[in-house]
């Protein structure tokens, strides 16, 4: 669920590159992404903040209310901690930062899948008194390390 077409296929792209079968649908608002979330009952729901028509976290409160076994891992670009404590109270598992998505997208998702909480280095210890957490600690190369 992202506004941002570019992005939006980006995202999907990267799973479409995976070994696991994954199926993708993507949403460009928040009205639509609660009415195919409640269609399909998929397995994980990626989630923008910033969606017209209804924003992420209105729509993930919808999502769960009606779902609420719903594993939703929002993937924004806001970083408050106020924005963070937020969508984890709402129930998401995830909270990944869109700079930070080469890192760890695929690593949230295997954590929340797991139905474990994942947040993007840098945004850790918001909001995580509850539940396991599983931790970005990726970082990015020194120059005597060679990229991977």
């Amino acid at each position: 669920m992202e506004d941002f077409q570019p992005f939006r296929s980006f995202v999907s792209s990267l799973f479409q590159d995976k070994r696991e079968p994954y199926a993708v649908y993507d949403v460009s608002d928040g009205r639509e992404a609660v009415r195919r979330a409640l269609e399909l009952n998929p397995d994980l729901i990626l989630m923008d903040i910033g969606l017209p028509t209804l924003n992420g976290m209105e729509a993930a409160r919808q999502i769960r209310q009606s779902l609420p076994q719903a594993r939703i891992v929002f993937l924004t670009q806001e970083t408050s901690a106020e924005v963070v404590e937020e969508a984890l109270r709402l129930g998401a598992l995830g909270y990944v930062q869109k700079a930070r998505v080469m890192d760890d997208l695929f690593p949230a998702v295997a954590a929340v899948l797991r139905g474990e909480r994942f947040v993007s280095g840098g945004l850790d210890g918001f909001g995580l008194a509850e539940g396991p957490i599983e931790e970005s600690t990726e970082r990015p190369p020194t120059p005597s390390q060679p990229s991977r």
